[in-house]
């Protein structure tokens, strides 16, 4: 039950991730959808071709494979691209604009649409004349000199590009908690496996044990069906913990994308080194300066700020120029070359409304990214806080549940002296072997709880890519 919780904090935990980067990329990145409810993280675009043999996969390796193949971080590196091309798209605005036509002519011309009337006249006058042609060579060059509305709109893209890019690095650090997550989790389930066949081990011996003293006469038959009850029930989880780990050595190969079929083997097994942490203000100030998501929301706020400025600059006139050189004739050696050079000012006076609408749009904005950019700062002293605790919290866990293993396994061992003893019956040792058992989930799952405080707390202050092997070693 316990780990059936760490499976749906798990998968909770992601789905927060997932909304919040959604939420983080909803300005310029266009909206994306995903079939079904899964997060972008627990997926990947798996690589080509499986490696020959059985891959050695230990926790780097892990960690670099899903910085080559996640989904999410894909798809936050095609975003990045998109708000790329909308800051030139912004820029273009205010660069020159060159281009040169090559016109050739040939046409016909009504002069009665122009009013030329034959009775008119003394001398008859044809109703179309031409064909005729001319020919036209020309470059033209069109340029802003001031234009304080595209400014501001290009400075605000500039912002929304480097938010854009700090949204890429945190979509980083979340394939790494998602990995780290993963490949925790799977490792703790293969130690719940070693475990499970100890204790189916000791269910069989017990059982043996039942056996051979009913068959002596020295122990009721209901003292060998509770020892086989006892055997079955173990087998039947350590068939559960081998179908899980399976199950989650496949989750894992999707979030780091191995090839399909691609046989593997996690070489680390569950790490405990106590973490020597520092103070809070240590972690919080990191954070600040550190987290992606809260440099990205920064970004995102002078965005808004500068969009609000352009909103507003759509009051001010703007200056331009447009000059255009070429050569014009009847055809290209009877030409002649023409230029000219046109500069103005545009002054709007009424636009119907649309200036206020503008403004209206980008104060809403501005409002929205200043709370979300003050909510995020909370959120942040709450990841860090929460984060510690936890640390805290696991590691007396572990202590604890650490000494409850040693206690329980001296409880089994003197219930066994006793029921060989013929003192009492195998209810006790079956009892005992319940607590063995227990006490060995709940060390496994402190430890587990342990080293996934320790990824969150990398990742809480932005240090969970560098920081992640590091922080499991006990490093700070």
């Amino acid at each position: 039950m316990p780990h059936l919780q760490c499976r749906l904090f798990t998968l909770t935990a992601l789905l927060l991730l997932t909304i919040r980067f959604a939420a983080q990329n909803s300005e310029p990145a266009p909206s994306i959808t995903f079939p079904g409810s899964q997060s972008p993280f627990q997926g990947s675009q798996p690589e080509e071709k499986a490696t020959p043999g059985v891959l050695q996969l230990n926790f780097q390796e892990a960690i670099d494979r899903g910085l080559r193949n996640n989904l999410g971080l894909l798809l936050s590196a095609d975003q990045t691209i998109t708000a790329r091309g909308e800051r030139w798209k912004e820029l273009s605005n205010l660069l020159p604009n060159l281009q040169a036509q090559l016109q050739e002519d040939v046409q016909t011309e009504s002069l009665t649409a122009f009013g030329f009337k034959r009775n008119v006249f003394p001398f008859p006058i044809p109703r179309v004349i031409g064909p005729f042609n001319y020919f036209d060579a020309r470059a033209s060059l069109s340029q802003s000199v001031f234009n304080f509305q595209n400014l501001e709109k290009e400075r605000a893209a500039s912002e929304n590009l480097k938010s854009a890019q700090h949204t890429y690095q945190e979509a980083r650090e979340v394939v790494v908690l998602a990995i780290g997550n993963a490949y925790l989790m799977a490792i703790a389930t293969s130690a719940r496996i070693e475990a499970s066949e100890a204790e189916v081990a000791n269910a069989q011996a017990l059982y043996e044990k039942a056996v051979d003293q009913q068959n002596a006469g020295l122990s009721p038959a209901i003292d060998t069906l509770r020892a086989q009850v006892e055997l079955k029930t173990r087998q039947q989880q350590l068939i559960a913990a081998r179908n899980d780990y399976a199950k989650q050595k496949l989750a894992l190969a999707r979030i780091i994308g191995l090839a399909p079929g691609q046989e593997f083997v996690l070489t680390e097994k569950a790490p405990y080194e106590a973490l020597t942490s520092q103070p809070l203000e240590v972690y919080l100030q990191r954070a600040y300066t550190s987290r992606q998501d809260y440099l990205a929301a920064q970004a995102q706020l002078r965005a808004a700020e500068f969009s609000r400025k352009a909103a507003t600059a759509g009051h001010y006139p703007s200056l331009g120029f447009n000059a255009n050189y070429g050569d014009i004739g009847v055809n290209l050696g009877q030409s002649n070359g023409t230029w000219q050079v046109t500069g103005g000012m545009t002054i709007p006076i009424f636009a119907g409304g649309k200036i206020h609408s503008d403004v209206l749009e980008a104060d809403a904005q501005l409002k929205e990214a200043r709370s979300q950019l003050g909510n995020l700062r909370g959120q942040i002293d709450y990841d860090v806080r929460a984060a510690l605790l936890d640390l805290n919290s696991a590691a007396d866990q572990v202590e604890v549940a650490r000494s409850n293993v040693e206690l329980a396994e001296q409880t089994l061992a003197q219930s066994r002296d006793r029921f060989t003893a013929g003192v009492t019956d195998n209810l006790e040792v079956v009892q005992a072997q319940e607590s063995v058992a227990a006490a060995h989930e709940s060390y496994i799952e402190s430890l587990y709880a342990h080293n996934l405080a320790k990824v969150e707390l990398a990742y809480a202050i932005g240090d969970a890519e560098q920081g992640v092997k590091r922080y499991l070693k006990g490093e700070r």
